[in-house]
């Protein structure tokens, strides 16, 4: 054995093994294997810079085994032992494994035994050549024998290696498997990670879940976020935990900041893994010294904060590059820089949770000598401030740490109009890197859309012209917003970060911002007695509905002084009192609710505005004459108590949405709107004066024509409606007609008909075969429905709800599963009475819940369940959703004691809902998992709360009877769920075409696990998006 060791390489060990010296100890017997197995064995450690300690020379016969052996035992982390014929031959060897094993019970060593030319069996029994050699110890020294012999059984029982059994025999393929092994047991996460990095462990978990490290293939991998939100430190302790698995590796920091030159970033690179200065004349030349150096090297690169594609063309211009198994790490704040360099693998940063973010709050704001009053309230209001961003929470932290209760509550009070300028120059680094529209774009967003709808605010931006399409992407990617539920969102602190650029040096002064959206500081501007003409704003929202005449007024005055204004979105209450003298020519988009009762100012000629809203405003016409608007293309009135006329469409040449509702006193529309063919969205609603529609109708274009409220008598339709080839909704409810004056069957695009509340209606017409959608609620007058008239091979939903209607609801549902959007889509059928439920098979269950047993491969043979639903009161009629939740079981047969339904014990009106929900539209989801065979599904009753954002539990006690069945795709109906659903089984089911996915059920995801899924289903709303 030796009498002095080295290690294998003397590379510096990472920090989290600094407490012992090394990373394997090796045993073995060198007379056997030093030459061979042990060399290979070593050098391969040495490559992958494993700190190994190894005996060099044999120890002189006699000699005892000094301290330090038992030491570099002691200091390693692993202990590898390598079983040879003559290993036991050798008291030293024995020494060591008895003292091996014993450091594996005292300190946890980690011992891996590899049996060289020997087997487990052989060291374990000391037979064979094996044995022999331990018999001569054995005659040495009968007592310590049997000391070797337990450590030798022990030994034999640890999982290990038999390299003649590995690789097909090629020994140097088994020492890379060994090694890798090796490797991997030495630089486990979960042992590693600096404890005052908080969240760093889960997160390294993530990304270290993306990547194979025993690949041979080259991997890229982006980790991308928000500014501050530790991309670097994350990245940084990832590479500190592997970089002895690669032949060489380097760390480019701050690249941004030295974008301008790329030789010199190239050269970093060049030095680090040749290990000595390198310069380069051109990027040209470092682009080829970097592929030539890395080319046949497994190499570990990190590129941090990068911000521009040339910089990645230029470090690490493709994965053929570098050698097999290389990894390149990039942190950016722009996604698409990933995507756009072919990046495979991204990690999107999350921030810290609320649990995090305290602890790392308290480790830079918390003085035990001095503790602050109060201090758990007001480190919660600070944490709520940061929203989880962990630059924030330290610069925050480090500036309250010596502060008492009163400074923590004046910088608190602080932060909203003045944050902190570390933390928006950190975040204002992304916005830098915008063009101009995508600036305006963002700072709009950041003024006035954060929460809002997404439909209402790409109207506005579309309209002011920021092509908000691409432009919201580009922000999403830098990740400057989000996109939740159709909503806008952004951090907190990038909102106020955009605030702080709109203020600019002018905090106080809000006339020279180019937006206004607080309330008080336009309060302010309205009580000014002389406000002189301004060039700045360019936007403002205000609602002052509660501040009456005296600021309404105001308002007005200041708006007639803003000469670049290009939108206003306005709220006030009604009032007699002027309205502006000017607007702005710039304007592009005007909603203003509660116009004053004049007309708008006699020079207003925004010749480039896109959009026109108004609400409850007073006018009898909106101006004199005839005006041209170019560019108009949205004309909104709604509730114009006093409008007697429209204006002459002639001077709209553009117009492609006219929306007119609840205007009591219009009389008469322009003629001139018959001949718009333009014209694509039409709405005229409850104007109760209004007694015909324009005779003439040629809007080729028309998609939507919406013609409500009692006005529309037998006789008044014009019969051209028939000929609006392109219409696909077409909404005639709340009339006074019997029959249709023209053929609703020639128009075959058309996808929605409502006839709901046309009380007089007596015969529903032959319907084209295209309709995917009918409403028919509370037709009072209609009796019947004739088989012939439906026969709509695309109906997906169909709502007869509060008549008479007598039909064959069975042939009804029939029909619609003969059409077309079954086998990928959803159905909704809801009708008066208790037809389908009498028949519907398996029987309906007393309650709101069923649970149904999957036949095997029910994945591939089942299209999706139908749900039969019987409510008690009212209640569904005014919802038009319903909650859905979905288990799965182990088993799932009902039990006996579940409640048949008994149509006998039925009280009060019943109103039936049938819902299908295919398994093919919910594959997305987290939950749908085809290893399951039994499922649980549960009704609830759900309503959406004002904002129309989310749907709502209501009591169960609205539904009494439940039932549940499978639907077969076309061809196998062999599940013996019987009557009505095996019926519909045998059906040959089609996949939905291209184009008809708007008008199917809108199925809306509410929350969703491995174990459960809650869905809403609600039927096609026309009115989502105006």
């Amino acid at each position: 054995m030796a009498s002095s060791s080295m290690p294998c390489n003397s590379v510096t060990t990472p920090s989290y093994s600094q407490s012992r010296t090394y990373h394997v100890f090796l045993s073995f017997r060198g007379e056997d294997t030093r030459k061979n197995f042990v060399d290979f064995f070593c050098s391969e450690l040495s490559n992958r810079q494993i700190h190994t300690y190894k005996d060099e020379d044999t120890l002189q016969r006699g000699e005892s085994i000094g301290p330090s052996l038992f030491k570099a035992i002691e200091d390693s982390h692993i202990a590898v032992v390598i079983f040879s014929k003559n290993y036991a031959d050798s008291s030293w060897c024995l020494k060591e494994l008895e003292h091996i094993l014993k450091c594996k019970e005292d300190r946890g060593l980690i011992v891996i035994p590899i049996f060289y030319d020997v087997t487990p069996s052989e060291v374990g029994h000391q037979n064979g050549e094996f044995g022999e050699g331990f018999a001569k110890q054995k005659a040495k020294d009968v007592n310590k024998a049997r000391f070797w012999r337990k450590a030798l059984v022990e030994a034999s029982k640890i999982a290990g290696f038999e390299p003649k059994n590995m690789a097909n025999g090629h020994e140097s393929k088994a020492i890379e498997e060994i090694v890798d092994t090796i490797f991997d047991r030495l630089f486990c996460f979960n042992s590693s990670v600096d404890e005052d990095l908080v969240g760093i462990k889960t997160r390294l978990k993530e990304l270290n879940s993306l990547i194979d490290m025993r690949s041979t293939d080259v991997h890229m991998v982006g980790i991308w976020g928000i500014g501050g939100s530790g991309k670097t430190t994350l990245a940084t302790s990832f590479y500190m935990e592997i970089y002895h698995n690669f032949q060489g590796h380097c760390i480019v920091e701050n690249i941004s900041e030295e974008s301008s030159d790329l030789k010199k970033l190239q050269e970093h690179i060049l030095s680090s893994l040749s290990e000595k200065e390198v310069k380069v004349r051109s990027v040209f030349e470092g682009i080829h010294k970097i592929k030539s150096m890395a080319c046949r090297r497994k190499v570990l690169l990190l590129l941090d904060d990068v911000d521009k594609l040339s910089q990645l063309y230029a470090l690490a211009g493709s994965r053929e590059w570098f050698g097999n198994g290389s990894l390149i790490l990039i942190t950016t704040r722009d996604e698409h820089l990933l995507k756009a360099h072919k990046v495979e693998k991204l990690y999107h940063v999350r921030l810290l949770s609320s649990d995090e973010a305290i602890q790392l709050f308290k480790t830079y704001a918390y003085h035990e000598k001095h503790p602050v009053e109060d201090y758990e309230t007001l480190s919660l209001s600070v944490v709520s401030y940061a929203d989880g961003l962990p630059l924030a929470l330290k610069v925050l932290g480090s500036s309250l740490c010596d502060k008492n209760r009163k400074g923590w509550t004046e910088t608190l009070a602080q932060l909203e109009d003045i944050p902190r300028k570390e933390i928006v120059e950190k975040l204002k680094i992304s916005y830098d890197g915008l063009d101009d529209l995508q600036k305006e774009l963002f700072l709009d967003i950041a003024c006035f859309f954060r929460g809002e709808s997404i439909y209402k605010a790409m109207e506005i931006l579309k309209a002011v012209g920021l092509y908000p399409v691409t432009g919201t992407e580009i922000l999403r990617q830098k990740a400057l917003i989000t996109i939740v539920k159709g909503r806008f969102n952004m951090h907190a602190l990038v909102q106020e970060m955009g605030h702080y650029i709109v203020r600019g040096e002018h905090l106080n002064n809000p006339e020279k911002h180019s937006r206004l959206w607080k309330h008080e500081e336009i309060i302010n501007l309205c009580f000014r007695i002389k406000i002189p003409e301004n060039y700045t704003i360019e936007a403002i929202t205000y609602h002052g509905y509660p501040h009456g005449r005296n600021v309404s007024s105001g308002f007005c005055n200041i708006v007639s002084n803003m000469k670049k204004l290009r939108w206003l979105n306005v709220g006030m209450s009604e009032g007699e009192y002027g309205g502006p003298k000017f607007l702005s020519h710039e304007l592009k988009y005007i909603d203003w609710h509660g116009y004053p009762t004049t007309p708008f100012p006699v020079g207003f000629q925004p010749m480039r505005l896109v959009v026109l809203k108004l609400w409850r405003s007073m006018q009898n016409e909106l101006w004199e004459g005839l005006k041209h608007l170019p560019n108009l293309k949205v004309l909104k009135l709604d509730y114009m108590k006093k409008l007697l006329s429209t204006p002459n469409f002639y001077g709209l040449p553009r117009l492609q949405k006219l929306i007119l509702c609840y205007c009591e006193e219009l009389e008469d529309i322009h003629p001139s709107l018959g001949n718009h063919t333009p014209l694509k969205y039409l709405r005229i609603a409850h104007c109760y004066k209004l007694t015909e529609f324009p005779t003439t109708v040629n809007m080729k274009n028309l998609k939507t024509l919406e013609l409500e409220g009692h006005f529309m008598e037998d006789g008044k339709i014009p019969s051209h409606i028939g000929e609006l080839s392109n219409l696909k909704e077409l909404n005639l409810s709340s009339n006074d007609f019997s029959l249709l004056d023209f053929s609703i069957s020639q128009l075959t695009r058309l996808k929605f008909l409502n006839l709901s509340h046309c009380k007089n209606l007596l015969v529903l017409p032959e319907l084209p075969s295209s309709l995917a959608i009918l409403k028919a609620d509370f037709c009072k007058s209609l009796t019947t429905i004739d088989d012939c008239n439906i026969n709509c091979r695309w109906l997906c939903q169909v709502s007869l709800l509060g008549g008479h209607i007598i039909t064959s609801a069975s042939q009804l549902l029939q029909s619609m599963f003969e059409g077309k959007p079954i086998e990928n889509g959803s159905m909704i059928l809801q009708l008066e009475g208790l037809e389908i439920p009498k028949v519907f098979t398996p029987c309906l269950l007393r309650g709101n819940r069923s649970r149904l047993q999957l036949p095997e491969n029910w994945h591939n043979d089942i299209s999706g369940f139908l749900m039969c639903v019987v409510f008690k009161d009212e209640f569904y009629r005014s919802t038009n959703h319903v909650c859905i939740n979905l288990k799965w079981l182990m088993t799932g047969m009902n039990s006996q004691h579940d409640v048949i339904w008994d149509e006998s014990n039925s009280d009060g009106d019943k109103y039936t809902w049938v819902g299908y929900v295919s398994f093919s539209s919910l594959r997305h989801t987290t939950w749908y998992n085809p290893a399951y065979t039994a499922l649980s599904v549960e009704i609830e009753d759900s309503y959406k709360d004002c904002s129309g954002f989310r749907v709502v539990p209501v009591s169960k006690k609205n539904t009494s009877d439940f039932g549940l069945g499978l639907v077969a795709k076309k061809g196998r109906s062999d599940f013996g769920v019987g009557g009505l659903v095996d019926e519909i089984s045998r059906i040959d089911l089609v996949e939905n075409s291209r184009g008809n996915s708007d008008y199917t059920p809108n199925i809306e995801i509410q929350h969703d696990t491995t174990s459960a899924l809650t869905i809403s289903l609600s039927f096609y709303d026309p009115y989502r998006n105006l």
